[in-house]
């Protein structure tokens, strides 16, 4: 993991000390071990959870600031990519991992104790529900979400749980752009907007991959998100 720690620094200036080195170490081991027994990842060789998942949640820090005090909700976390690295690069911030699928959510629980992470909160929930929570609605400085949907739908998820002047990461692949400009009805619906798009490069990794960051201008009308199902089914257009 010494690679992964100068990888994080040259690319994103993410400073890992050795104890942070040793909690993703730990994590990897428990991935792999939870991975025989349940399907979290199709990703099982070092090297690829080094940089496919740990350096890959990492690039997040690229694009907005994570401050202590800083409340992040991953939504569709899975096995906990970004939340998790991000806790472990960034231990001030409070995170909320939030997953609709209970047995993945006690692998987190079984992560945060093994490493002795404070800051983690577990969310079983669908994002289409956490929506309408008060403790959550309009309660995050950060939303972020990985391989969870195309944006049209995904901003329906993701901006109602942010605050005015608050951010979401959209993490894609070399559909970007064009899912960028097929969300602008969506965006402008629900009170967000396209700040920029971030390019990552891993190492190793042939394809591109991109951060969509969309900061949350107004407030999302309170009828959005709709009835889970309804944000993949009928985008917004």
């Amino acid at each position: 993991m010494q690679t992964l720690a100068d990888q994080a620094a040259a690319l994103f200036k993410v400073q890992l000390t050795p104890e942070q080195i040793g909690q993703f170490e730990q994590y990897a081991r428990e991935l792999a071990a939870w991975n025989e027994k349940m399907n979290l990842t199709a990703i099982t060789d070092p090297e690829g959870i080094q940089v496919r998942h740990f350096l890959d949640s990492l690039s997040v820090a690229q694009s907005v600031p994570l401050l202590p005090g800083t409340r992040v909700i991953d939504v569709g976390t899975g096995a906990g990519f970004p939340g998790l690295p991000l806790l472990i690069a960034f231990p001030g911030i409070q995170v909320t991992l939030m997953e609709a699928t209970g047995k993945k959510l006690t692998f987190l629980e079984h992560v945060v104790k093994t490493l002795g992470l404070q800051g983690a909160q577990m969310l079983h929930a669908r994002a289409e529900e956490a929506g309408h929570m008060p403790a959550h609605r309009a309660a995050y400085d950060v939303a972020v979400a990985r391989a969870v949907a195309r944006l049209p739908s995904l901003v329906e998820y993701l901006l109602p749980l942010v605050k005015v002047g608050g951010r979401c990461i959209a993490m894609k692949g070399d559909t970007a752009q064009a899912e960028a400009a097929d969300a602008k009805r969506a965006l402008a619906t629900l009170g967000g907007r396209v700040q920029r798009i971030d390019k990552v490069q891993l190492p190793g990794v042939p394809e591109t991959h991109y951060l969509v960051v969309i900061e949350k201008v107004t407030p999302t009308p309170a009828t959005y998100p709709r009835q889970p199902g309804m944000p993949t089914r009928k985008p917004i257009r």
